[in-house]
């Protein structure tokens, strides 16, 4: 049997519970302190699972976590059954296999990731990878080895937006996607599963910002060689289904994302396995693509 790995965690930033939830989902948690996390979607659909058929707590553990507060670190530790609290992220080094850096504020992934990187411990590094394709660049610079950083939004692993689904579309001519909140942060999470349900794309050959007479919402109109085109659409604090449409030469149809526990675990088991080296890693190829939408997109 596979050594079972032991993990770290480093968290959080502003809006993002994926502390509490990835690690809960490795090691089980506390019902009542988990309901004490200041995000009540974790519980609500941890709760909908079976301990611990349907958790991943055979394959890995979380063993110490570091957020930028003791008193958050100590609640993220009691509510997901992390043993050790770190007072600064740099303590776990040598006693974890692995890394998660769980934040989604990109501008400081190269400074939370680089101790670890240059331990060269492996490192899953939470949506957006990086705002800019000179920032992820930087980031991989500084891999000891190949396969060290593994990124990814955990959309792309869903089980909604599966390519089985597109079969009776013919070929595919246009793709909405659409997600509330910002583009910075959330644009990835539409883009990767776009880019993973047309892998015969072709090369990218326009990525242009559309006007909008609101300032809550962004659209960025991207194109490939092969003629497909995608309209990218966030709409901050306006209430917009997480759904992806897509036009092809036989019909449409409307992919809506609504099992986040799937998602995560399948992410999170892929990480495992990478490391494990019983898994490939997401190529370089196509993140650095969604790197390219989400800075021309800001535009």
């Amino acid at each position: 049997m596979a050594k079972k790995l032991k993990l770290g965690v480093i968290g959080m930033s502003e809006g993002n519970g994926h502390p509490y939830s990835w690690s809960a989902i490795f090691n089980g948690y506390d019902r009542n302190e988990m309901a004490l996390c200041p995000f009540p979607v974790i519980p609500e659909y941890l709760n909908q699972q079976r301990f611990p058929a349907e958790f991943l707590s055979d394959i890995a553990e979380v063993t110490h976590v570091w957020t930028q507060d003791r008193q958050l670190s100590e609640s993220v530790a009691r509510a997901a059954l992390i043993s050790n609290v770190c007072d600064t992220k740099e303590e776990m080094i040598g006693s974890i296999d692995a890394l998660l850096l769980a934040r989604d504020d990109a501008e400081n992934h190269y400074d939370h990731a680089l101790p670890f990187l240059e331990a060269g411990i492996p490192i899953y590094i939470d949506k957006p990878f990086a705002l800019s394709v000179k920032e992820a660049e930087k980031l991989w610079a500084k891999c000891l080895y190949p396969n060290q950083i593994f990124t990814c939004s955990a959309l792309q692993f869903a089980k909604e937006f599966n390519a089985n689904n597109l079969i009776d579309l013919g070929d595919i001519q246009y793709i909405w996607a659409t997600i509330p909140k910002s583009w910075n942060k959330y644009a990835v999470h539409i883009i990767e599963p776009t880019l993973k349900l047309i892998p015969n794309r072709g090369t990218l050959t326009g990525i242009n910002p559309m006007p909008a007479t609101n300032t809550e919402v962004k659209s960025v109109l991207v194109s490939w060689s092969s003629g497909i085109s995608a309209q990218f659409q966030t709409t901050g604090k306006l209430p917009v289904p997480l759904s992806i449409r897509i036009l092809g030469t036989n019909g449409f149809t409307e992919l809506k994302f609504v099992d986040t526990f799937n998602a995560f675990k399948t992410a999170l088991e892929t990480f495992v396995r990478l490391v494990r080296k019983e898994e490939n890693n997401i190529s370089k190829e196509f993140t650095l693509e969604m790197v390219e939408i989400l800075e021309n997109g800001k535009a």
